[in-house]
């Protein structure tokens, strides 16, 4: 794998505000949501950390190309 094992920080906040728009548009949230939770970014961080969003991280390597990552695979590196 190119790039870190982890999710980067810039990586995370793509995917947190991204997901947070689509959340604030009416998106279907993938999580229970816990009493009192309202705001879309901290749902997004839920929704993040479960694990349950479908996203593949595109990472580009030296030569021009790209490598595609899923999300899960570097979640699971993150928590070990």
């Amino acid at each position: 794998m190119v790039g870190p094992p982890k999710l980067t920080r810039f990586e995370k906040a793509r995917i947190v505000g991204a997901r947070a728009l689509q959340i604030a548009m009416g998106a279907p949230v993938l999580v229970e949501v816990p009493e009192g939770v309202k705001n879309p970014i901290d749902i997004a961080l839920l929704e993040l950390k479960a694990g349950v969003l479908p996203v593949m991280i595109r990472r580009r390597l030296p030569d021009g190309s790209y490598m595609d990552v899923p999300l899960k695979e570097l979640l699971k590196a993150e928590s070990e």
